[in-house]
């Protein structure tokens, strides 16, 4: 079972003092930011942090150093102190007076909290949608299919954890339900820190782009119940890979209330 590394800018829960700062603590994963961009540089450095954190550059429980932020990316304190504080509201990060703001571990709660909501409505869209699954769905599920097995083959796990996000957006979108879009987009903003985890694994890839095939199959064949069955299958196994993880990483994890 694979674990998460541990980060080595990590000093006994605190920050490393400026003095042992690495290379690494100085963020080359992040990147710059477009100046030509329209839009407000808070919400840019925000986007910015939130990627990071669900990649897991930023690693649950290590400490943020604010001014390596500003120096690469070119901003003052007040967009990246911003950009925190609406992170902590979003439970990215806390921010611990006296002592920093530092990446929040992952709730197992809230993972199934969201899960269970993830579970019941698009399984349910599954069951409405089948029926009625149009060619041109169907064609753009396969070419997503398509690229998901590119993306295996070339050990790309980013771009398979977002083609893994389209498939889905797929499906929701031809619900047509835009707020029933947003309740499950929020859903799973609590889940994809652990999901990029699990997906980086090519052997989870393949086993969620199977699971996906079997969504696509009973979509062909016009059958909700079997449409549905593969959908809840498909999020009752990614549940469980969490939970094993969390088992396994009890340092990543906060533990269930």
């Amino acid at each position: 079972m694979e674990t998460y590394p541990r980060d080595p800018s990590l000093n006994g829960g605190m920050p490393t003092p400026a003095a042992m700062v690495s290379e690494e603590t100085r963020y080359p994963f992040l990147p710059t930011l477009e100046r030509g961009r329209r839009g407000n540089t808070t919400q840019q450095v925000q986007d910015l942090i939130r990627d990071a954190i669900v990649r897991l550059a930023f690693t649950p429980g290590e400490f943020i150093r604010k001014d390596a932020i500003c120096e690469r990316l070119g901003v003052s304190r007040f967009p990246v102190s911003e950009a925190l504080g609406r992170l902590a509201d979003e439970g990215f990060v806390d921010i611990l007076p006296q002592r920093g703001t530092r990446v929040s571990r992952i709730d197992i709660a809230a993972c199934r909290h969201a899960m269970f909501m993830r579970r019941a409505i698009e399984g349910e869209a599954m069951r409405v949608i089948a029926p009625h699954a149009s060619e041109a769905l169907i064609a753009r599920l396969e070419d997503n299919l398509r690229q998901q097995e590119r993306a295996i083959q070339a050990g790309d796990g980013p771009t398979f954890f977002k083609l893994d996000h389209a498939f889905h957006d797929l499906l929701l979108a031809e619900l047509g339900y835009r707020r029933v879009q947003t309740v499950v987009e929020a859903a799973r903003a609590k889940l994809d820190r652990t999901r990029e985890y699990l997906l980086r694994s090519k052997h989870r890839q393949s086993r969620s782009y199977a699971e996906h095939l079997s969504i696509l199959e009973a979509l062909k064949r016009r059958d909700p119940e079997a449409a549905q069955r593969a959908m809840t299958g498909h999020l009752d196994r990614t549940m469980e890979m969490i939970e094993s993880q969390a088992a396994d990483n009890p340092q990543v994890f906060a533990p269930a209330a």
